[in-house]
């Protein structure tokens, strides 16, 4: 954004008529804007980044008579994006919703319905009535593939106006279940528990399960002015120092971190190693290595660094919780969550920080937990349409609240269980010291924070399955198929497993760490 300010600037300098023709578009581009915005035909589409097919929707739903019906072939943002949310919800919670049908533009057998529109670009037929008329739930499906899909009773289903209160209850928006049986256990989840943050129907916050706030610290593209490459700090006579950290002077400059250098309870996932041959993402993730991971003094290497002062006005915190917000429902796992140091974040790499009130400690380890269970991962999958899992689809996500945290397994309450596995799957570096401090992880005698854990592959695992299986009980999904049925629906994880050991092992070991913890046994490792 930096350097395309400059060179529009630098056309308007040298009189190039190009300026010319620039200005005359961002006119007509602004005229457009406040046409649609301004105008009153379009109160509830006409806001926001305007897509121009939405003021057809909202247009059709406007001419239409009371008690008439308008179907439509749109984008299935209509139904999921926020910006379309207050139109959605007007139609799917009053009972105007009559058909909500979502198709994939791959159609079966590779064949695209509309060969010159990307393969992976989501249609849906839009079938909505006038005010007068009501229907008493709607016909829906998504990631349909073709009209035999529409004779599948599992793929095809009703939804009521109040299961899409229920499930998105902030927006209304459409919720994505691939199948009948989806559609039952995540409504079943969402009358167990509550979401992150409730907030009425002007947008303000009722009620929060956790004391947190949502925080971006820099944007990629608008804050590109205070990145620091390492060629521009070399220049500067700036020097590397430990911790992929430089310094000039007392001037010292930190990593900004981007979600490709993350996974689940691991802040040093990957470095970035720049290719400027790739025009549109020349900063590509390079995995650690097992010897990096074993190497607590490691660090990944960013593209970017920045000032450390203007990091702490942001973000005094010494750790932060925070999530990779560039995803996919076709990826391996949809939502990653990571406790992460003291530095710079892009915006891509969303935060959730205390209230101001010292609660770091208590909701950080649980929803860090939470957000990288299994269970909150397939709920998260019937929300997310595209590739970014926005604050919208957070806040309206049910996460277990304080109180089921005090059930004992054995001996061991959840909570503490949890805290501890959290702090053995996160401390395996000295750049979170301050955070195994906070969690009282200190030699008593010496009065200094202890040695990181030593990174072992094996021990993860059986960690992880273990606080799988602890939310699958708390989450109340205690029937084994259904475990097993949520856990099939990751099939890369299966491909993964079973390739490397020969069968699922990962749902063997969560099977095996539920019947452990139904025994009152919160610390034999099972069998692998």
């Amino acid at each position: 954004a930096a350097d395309r300010k400059r060179m529009i600037a630098d056309l308007k300098k040298a009189n190039d008529p190009l300026f010319n023709d620039y200005e005359v578009a961002v006119a007509h581009a602004d005229m457009a804007l406040r046409l649609s915005r301004e105008g009153g035909e379009y109160p509830l589409l006409g806001r926001g980044d305007i897509n121009i097919y939405s003021l057809f929707v909202e247009r059709a739903q406007r001419l239409i008579k009371p008690d008439g019906i308008a179907g439509l072939l749109v984008p299935s943002g209509i139904a999921s994006d926020k910006s379309s949310a207050e139109f959605f919800q007007s139609i799917a919670t009053s009972g105007r919703l009559i058909a909500l049908l979502d198709f994939e533009n791959r159609g079966r057998e590779n064949t695209d319905f509309f060969p010159d529109v990307d393969s992976r670009f989501k249609f849906c037929a839009l079938v909505a009535s006038g005010v007068n008329r009501r229907a008493e739930q709607a016909t829906c499906g998504f990631f349909l593939t073709g009209d035999i899909d529409l004779e599948d009773r599992e793929r095809v289903f009703p939804l009521t106006p109040d299961d899409f209160a229920l499930v998105n209850p902030n927006t209304g928006t459409a919720p994505i279940f691939r199948s009948r049986r989806d559609a039952a256990l995540t409504t079943a989840i969402y009358n167990r528990l509550p979401i992150l943050v409730k907030r009425d129907d002007e947008g303000e916050i009722v009620e929060n399960a956790w004391p947190v706030r949502y925080f971006t610290m820099f944007h990629m593209t608008n804050d590109s002015n205070l990145f620091w490459t390492r060629e521009r700090l070399e220049s500067y006579g700036a020097y590397p120092v430990p911790g992929s950290r430089w310094k000039k002077g007392k001037q010292q400059f930190v990593p900004l971190y981007e979600g490709k250098m993350v996974q689940a309870f691991d802040h040093r996932a990957a470095s970035v190693v720049v290719n400027p041959q790739n025009v549109h993402r020349p900063g590509q993730p390079s995995a650690a290595t097992p010897e990096q991971h074993s190497n607590a003094n490691w660090t990944p290497t960013p593209q970017f660094w920045i000032n450390a002062e203007i990091v702490a006005e942001n973000n005094p915190a010494k750790w932060s919780l925070g999530f990779k917000e560039i995803t996919s429902v076709t990826n391996a796992r949809t939502m990653i969550a990571s406790i992460m140091p003291a530095v710079g974040f892009g915006n891509k790499l969303p935060l959730f920080l205390e209230q101001d009130d010292g609660s770091a400690t208590e909701f950080a380890p649980a929803l860090v937990a939470n957000f990288n269970s299994f269970i909150y991962d397939f709920i998260a999958r019937q929300k997310v349409h595209a590739q970014t899992l926005n604050l919208y689809i957070m806040e309206q996500l049910p996460v277990l609240p304080e109180d089921p945290y005090a059930r004992k397994f054995g001996k061991r309450r959840a909570g503490e269980i949890v805290r501890e596995h959290v702090l053995r799957l996160s401390y395996t570096a000295h750049d979170l010291e301050d955070f195994a401090r906070d969690m009282g992880y200190v030699d008593r005698k010496m009065g200094e924070v202890r040695p990181p854990f030593r990174w072992d592959e094996e021990e993860r695992a059986h960690l992880r399955a273990r606080l799988d299986a602890l939310y699958f009980l708390l989450y109340g999904i205690t029937d084994r198929d259904d475990v097993r049925y949520i856990l099939d629906s990751f099939p890369i994880v299966r491909e993964h497993d079973e390739k490397a050991f020969g069968r699922y092992r990962t749902r063997d070991l969560i099977l095996a760490y539920m019947n452990a913890l139904e025994a009152g046994d919160a610390e034999t490792v099972v069998a692998s």
